[in-house]
Parts: structure tokens; C-alpha cells; sequence
């Protein structure tokens, strides 16, 4: 298969994953291609892909979505250093969903442990980049970023 192909059964898998794992309402808007330096809010995870496709699934909520998610998972707002513990598990959850997932359309991916980064962030170093947006339903957006870097 080629790779705009995996990219976007990737793409796919990770909605899916999200769908799945985050017990929210949300609207994913369109995707885009973006270039780098890609600079975060406040808060991310990263998990890297290793496999049929080689780069990072980036998670970038706010300190305010993972509150909400927190409180509708587990009925309590998540806040200061278990904010960072969650959006590192949250990463986690969505990375292996979508191995699962991935693995019906006979791709084969591995993860990284989770990179928690705070504070305003520059990334670097990726080959190409797709941003899908996700807004809930009180505005707020989450972002991610699915970096390329090569196919196997």
C-alpha cells in the first residue's frame, strides 16, 4: 500500500480511537496539512509510531478539556500534577485503541510511552504533519497531530 493510503486509514483509525475512548460528544473538523515549527497551548502528550508507518501521534487537549474528560470518565475534575499523569494515560489509551483498530485493516503499529510536555512548546523535526481539530461542545478544541516521518 502506499503511504497516503496508511496515512489516511491512520487518520481514520485515530477519530475512531477517540470516539472510542473519550466518552464526550465531539465534532472533528477538517484536517490540515501543517508545517513546522508546530507550537502547543499548555498541555500534550506524545506517542511514537513504529510499524507500517514510522512517526508520533501528538494529543494536545487544554488543562480544561481533560478536566471534563476526567470528570465524565471518572466523576471527578482532574487538576495540577494529575492533570499531567491523565493526558499522559489519555495518550496512551487512544495510541493502543488505535493499534487495535489498525490492525483490522492489516496494519501493524507499536507505541512509544507517552511524552508529557507542558507549557507553550515548539515542535521540529517531522517530515509532514496532519492537524484535525476536534471541538466539544462547549468550544473547546483538541488537536491531533499525526506526524509522518517515513513508511516501512
Amino acid at each position: 500500500m502506499d503511504t497516503a493510503t496508511n496515512v489516511q486509514k491512520v487518520l481514520n483509525a485515530t477519530i475512531a480511537s477517540l470516539t472510542t475512548v473519550v466518552p464526550l460528544k465531539f465534532k472533528v473538523l477538517s484536517p490540515a496539512l501543517i508545517q513546522q515549527p508546530y507550537e502547543q497551548r499548555e498541555i500534550s502528550v506524545l506517542i511514537g509510531l513504529i510499524g507500517n508507518i514510522k512517526g508520533r501521534l501528538i494529543v494536545e487537549p487544554t488543562h480544561s478539556i481533560i478536566s471534563e474528560i476526567g470528570l465524565a470518565m471518572f466523576g471527578m475534575q482532574i487538576e495540577g500534577e494529575m492533570a499531567e499523569s491523565f493526558t499522559g494515560e489519555l495518550g496512551n489509551m487512544i495510541a493502543g485503541n488505535l493499534c487495535t483498530v489498525l490492525e483490522k485493516d492489516d496494519l501493524t503499529l507499536d507505541i512509544s510511552p507517552p511524552t508529557v510536555m507542558t507549557g507553550q512548546t515548539k515542535f521540529y523535526g517531522f517530515k509532514q504533519a496532519f492537524k484535525i481539530p476536534v471541538k466539544f461542545e462547549d468550544d473547546q478544541i483538541l488537536n491531533l497531530l499525526l506526524t509522518i516521518d517515513e513508511e516501512r
